[in-house]
């Protein structure tokens, strides 16, 4: 089983104690700059000099991965790449259950002419994976929602005639995808030789291929040239035939979370990726006996200060069973990019901790873990899930 350990600081401050070229792959949630939840943490993508310390750290060939919004991307993918990375793929992490922070234009037109609508009825909504934040221009409809729980919308009518005229328009889609940047510290050398002298510069194809469950290959076009250094094969060939890879497809760089409106989306194809699910067991596993600071630490201790301090679990109250953190990864999603990217008992880095979904599946995977994390009551969800995961 691996070690850890968790560092409580300005992940910048905290990089810069460590030594060049320790880790072997970062597997990171930074903020995604959209100020989510009004959260202060989560107001600008991190910046140039925060991915140029991951790039000293890590070692040559090492890789980053690091989720971002769909409407920050570019942004994170620039940042990454002007300290230094080579941006390798983007992969595509798709869910069902997102919902748009949309304006109802409608509502906002008879807000704005002082009309009041006729309430015709109620929805209820459930089952949020990832909370989300919906608005439909009136701050007293402003709710966010989180994990299984039922909420009640009213539902109104347009009192206008301009208000009918856009009933029906927004201002968001449905969030259904996050993508995930794939960037690699440059080589010192080929491939073969920075593998060699670094451990680092590949990723696990063999052991993060998509089950079959035995299928058979549907012809010939998934096959290349024996004598082609770069083949790409979900099939092997033996004795004139094809059979498919005892270990499975070749990972793509799209993962679903297998709910009901990928499936259906996605159709039959939907074998062909890899399937990470999600539980409400994600947030919940080992915070049940979790100890929680007080209000006072959190203003005057630890949790107030910049610099970088270890983090010991203080004696109080019972935590409550939950996982506050809004934007909770699940495990299997996070277990297989670790795998991905890491070489056995390698160690993974994650300067953007959070409530410790890298740190948890890097334990479950035998991989070692070093995580930084400013908030102080994300440390302590953090290490509460990081030992239930190690024990």
């Amino acid at each position: 089983m691996g070690k850890y350990v968790l560092h409580h600081g300005d992940c910048l401050e905290v990089l810069r104690t460590f030594a060049d070229c320790s880790v072997d792959a970062v597997v990171t949630d930074p903020p995604y700059g959209l100020a989510f939840m009004g959260k202060r943490w989560d107001y600008d993508v991190p910046s140039v000099d925060v991915w140029a310390e991951c790039l000293r750290v890590l070692k040559p060939g090492g890789h980053l991965l690091a989720f971002a919004g769909t409407r920050t991307q570019h942004r994170m993918a620039v940042r990454i790449e002007d300290a230094g990375f080579e941006i390798r793929d983007m992969i595509a992490w798709v869910y069902g259950s997102g919902f748009p922070k949309s304006l109802d234009v409608s509502k906002a037109i008879d807000k704005a002419a002082g009309a009041e609508r006729e309430v015709v009825g109620v929805s209820s909504v459930t089952g949020a994976r990832h909370s989300r934040t919906m608005d439909d221009g009136n701050k007293g409809n402003r709710r966010t929602y989180q994990n299984e729980e039922p909420v009640i919308n009213t539902i109104t009518a347009p009192a206008t005639d301009a208000a009918r005229q856009w009933q029906g328009w927004g201002t968001a889609l449905k969030p259904a995808m996050e993508p995930i940047t794939v960037a690699r510290k440059p080589l010192i050398g080929t491939v073969a030789a920075n593998v060699l002298e670094h451990g680092a510069g590949a990723i696990n194809v063999d052991g993060c291929r998509v089950e079959t469950d035995g299928e058979k290959p549907a012809g010939s076009g998934n096959r290349l040239g024996v004598g082609n250094a770069y083949q790409l094969k979900d099939y092997v060939s033996t004795n004139g035939g094809n059979q498919t890879h005892e270990s499975g497809r070749w990972p793509a760089n799209l993962i679903h979370d297998g709910s009901e409106e990928v499936v259906e989306l996605l159709g039959s194809a939907a074998r062909f990726f890899y399937c990470a699910k999600a539980s409400k067991r994600d947030r919940d596993e080992g915070l049940e006996g979790m100890p929680v600071r007080s209000e006072a630490w959190f203003q005057t201790g630890n949790g107030a200060s910049g610099k970088p301090s270890s983090i010991e679990v203080s004696k109080g109250p019972r935590a409550p069973r939950a996982n506050n953190h809004p934007t909770v990864k699940p495990t299997d999603l996070m277990r297989y990019l670790c795998r991905l990217v890491t070489p056995p008992n390698g160690t993974i880095l994650d300067p953007f901790t959070g409530s410790g979904s890298t740190g948890k599946a890097a334990m479950l995977e035998g991989f070692q873990f070093i995580g930084i994390e400013r908030e102080a009551e994300y440390v302590e969800i953090a290490k509460a899930r990081i030992e239930a995961a190690k024990k």
